[in-house]
């Protein structure tokens, strides 16, 4: 069906139109630096076919709705109007995008919740104020609240006080990231700043998001993002698994917790 001896960045259609690659997307259409892409150019088509849409490695235009795009002998290529997982019709600017109701239920499953104070350094139920005090949904408790928390919270509202705990890291994302978001993308990057912190805005994982061909220590975006698994400078096992988990919710948009 194809050949690697194509110019770069072009690929044929049954009716013989070629698209250039860097007309759609962030990184254009099944353009090779785009990291997302690991079936479309060389000797050998993905599995599921060149640009099939099911095929789980591409996350670029589907085959067909590609060849729709073809122009008329001679014209130029039209604008894409479809793109799997969210392309101009489904990505919106991170300010204008809200955590889903799947990004949310993960997230408090992924923090668990307690209705007791607990030290989250040991575990352990606390009957007095530590520096770990923590309850409900991960909300770590300053020694000023102690006495509103400390003899347990309800389930509704260990609710209300996780969504509030959770506005800042929206925040955060809305301001860090520049380009527009697939509602799953905008998830994981929130989760991912819940945990990390107001670290998130300066990080590789943002600068790699808004320009994949940003300066950083690290190879890939999924690299960045995956070096955050230490605490106090060991790696943690903890910290692997939810760092796969989130990389499985913006790669993937699967949602679902190890």
């Amino acid at each position: 069906m194809a050949s690697s001896r194509l110019p770069r960045y072009f690929l044929p259609f049954p009716d013989g139109c070629r698209i250039p690659a860097r007309s759609c997307g962030p990184l254009g259409l099944f353009d090779q630096g785009d990291p997302n892409v690991t079936s479309l150019l060389g000797d050998t088509p993905g599995p599921l076919g060149w640009g099939d849409w099911g095929d789980p490695a591409l996350r670029t235009l589907p085959y067909a709705a590609a060849a729709r795009m073809c122009a008329p002998a001679g014209g130029a290529p039209q604008a894409p109007a479809v793109h799997p997982d969210g392309d101009s019709a489904h990505r919106k600017p991170a300010g204008e995008i809200e955590m889903s109701e799947d990004g949310l239920k993960l997230l408090r499953a992924v923090e668990q919740l307690s209705l007791k104070p607990y030290d989250d350094q040991t575990g352990k139920e606390t009957d007095k104020w530590v520096k770990g005090a923590t309850i409900g949904y991960g909300h770590l408790l300053a020694q000023a609240e102690w006495d509103s928390y400390k003899d347990g919270i309800t389930e509704t509202d260990a609710i209300k006080l996780f969504d509030k705990d959770l506005l800042p890291f929206v925040k955060t994302v809305r301001e860090a990231i520049s380009v527009p978001l697939a509602q799953n993308e905008f998830d994981a990057l929130v989760i991912l700043a819940f945990n990390i912190g107001p670290a998130f805005k300066s990080s590789s994982v943002a600068k790699l998001v808004n320009d994949p061909k940003a300066v950083t220590s690290y190879a890939s975006l999924e690299e960045a993002w995956k070096a955050w698994n230490k605490s106090q400078g060991k790696v943690m096992k903890g910290l692997e698994n939810r760092r796969q988990c989130e990389w499985n919710i913006y790669s993937k948009g699967k949602y679902e917790r190890w």
